[in-house]
Order: structure tokens, then sequence, then C-alpha cells
């Protein structure tokens, strides 16, 4: 089945069948993992049998996808994608509750990191270093403190409507709630806006225009090392890729097992 089939078919399904298909469909992209192809297999006939209204065997093959990731999950935990290091542990998918994120920056020498993570166990970690030609300029961690929201953000080919995401940096918020009140020229101090060679908008640029129009999006703060489990894991998150730029470790079921347990005592209590 093409993309533009999917996606067709997708728009085609009743609400829960369509959010049930939009968590599994990672798993309908072309891969060597005959797990990953056995649940794919598994989406699709659900989506053909919706095409001809048999909706009950649609969900009957989408409850056989699921118990087959489930069981994926636990025996081999799902790697971050190749998309920059995202992931996402699936037992939390379908859990109740508004969406929460939480995001974090890291700064030591020379290293930095971001992270993020999600109630729904999407999560994401990227190191990353300076050159001679970083735009970051001065205010280095308050950069990538909403380096780490448009890392969030990008994750997503919709960014979910409503979902809230926590910062325990006062000044990131604030500059987060000026460019939704359309401020969107305001940037920290020394922050480069010199064409990038890699994007066509400089990454905060880029962000300030998508806050700008999402004011359904609500930007909170939390304060830092008090205890809160998202917050704490996309620290967690946000320190483990810094310090994998310069160690050697495996990073990624780390960052599966830490999300996994920080999410578990977050749904155990759940509040923002």
């Amino acid at each position: 089945m093409r993309p533009d089939e999917f996606l067709r078919a997708m728009t085609q399904l009743p609400p829960p069948l369509h959010d049930r298909v939009l968590i599994l469909r990672p798993y309908t992209r072309a891969t060597r993992c005959d797990d990953c192809q056995s649940i794919g297999d598994a989406v699709h006939l659900a989506l053909t049998a919706a095409h001809y209204d048999e909706l009950t065997s649609a969900g009957e093959l989408l409850d056989t996808a699921e118990r087959l990731a489930d069981a994926h999950a636990e025996h081999a935990p799902p790697r971050p994608d190749q998309q920059r290091g995202r992931g996402r542990v699936l037992r939390w998918a379908k859990a109740a509750g508004p969406l929460v994120a939480a995001t974090d920056a890291s700064w030591k020498g020379r290293a930095g990191g971001i992270g993020y993570v999600v109630s729904d166990g999407h999560y994401g970690l990227l190191g990353r270093g300076t050159g001679r030609l970083d735009p970051t300029g001065r205010s280095r961690v308050l950069v990538d403190e909403l380096r780490a929201v448009d890392y969030l953000l990008t994750g997503y080919d919709e960014v979910p409507a409503g979902m809230t995401v926590l910062l325990d940096s006062l000044t990131a918020v604030r500059y987060l709630h000026r460019w939704q009140a359309g401020e969107t020229d305001a940037m920290p101090a020394g922050y480069s806006l010199r064409q990038r060679r890699w994007s066509d908008k400089p990454t905060l640029v880029r962000l300030a225009e998508q806050v700008a129009h999402r004011p359904d999006l609500t930007f909170a703060h939390v304060k830092g090392h008090s205890g809160h489990a998202l917050n704490e894991a996309a620290d967690g998150l946000s320190h483990m890729a810094r310090r994998r730029r310069e160690e050697s470790f495996d990073l990624r079921p780390r960052a599966h097992a830490l999300v996994d347990a920080f999410l578990r005592d977050w749904h155990a209590n759940a509040t923002v």
C-alpha cells in the first residue's frame, strides 16, 4: 500500500480505529524485521477490512497487531528510529489522560544534549557539540532549552492539539509565550540568524513561527530536580545524550528503560 493510499484509507476510519492505526503506523513502513513486518501486515489487513465496512474484523486485526507490538517491545525494546534519536515505549500509547510532554537540555564543556518525553511514550534524545560556525551565541543553555521544544514538536507529522509542554527554564517559557503572542522576532541574545546550510530557516525562527500558529499548545514551567517524573525523564535523556558524545555506551536500551520507568511513575501519579 502506497503512503497516499494508506493516508486515504485512514481518513475513512471511525475515530477509535483511526487512533489505533495512527499509533501502529510506523510498523507499516518497509523493514527487515520479521516481527515488525507481521505487525504491519495486520494493520494493512485491518485497513482493507474497514474499506469493506467489516469494522469488527478490522478491530480484531488491530487487536492482533497490538498484541504483536507489545510482545515485540518486551523481547526487543524498540530502538529509537533513524529520525534523529527518536523512539517510543508502546505500552503507554493508549494511556488515558491529557497529552503532557517535558523537554530539557544539558551542557558541559563543549558537549550538549537535548531530550524530550511525552506521556504517550514518545521520546527523543540528541547530542550536539560546538564548532567554528556554531550559531548558538552566548545564551547557550537557553537556546538549547528552546531547541529541545523544537525537537519535540518536529517529532510529529502533526503536533497533537491541546498538548501541554513542561520546561524547567522560566526564560524559555517566556520566549514561547511571546512567540505565541506574535512576537516572533524576539530571539535570545547572540543567536545568529544567518543562513543555515542544512535548513531553510534557523531552528528558533522555525519554532517561533510554528508556536505563533498554535495557541492551543500550553507551555508551562515546572521546577527542575523536584521529583516531577516527566521533567526528570527529560533531564535524564538530555544528560545521557550529552555524555554519549564523550563516552562509549549502548544508548538505546538505556534511554528506553529510563523513559519506561519514569512514565510508569507518571501514570501512577498523573498530575501536570
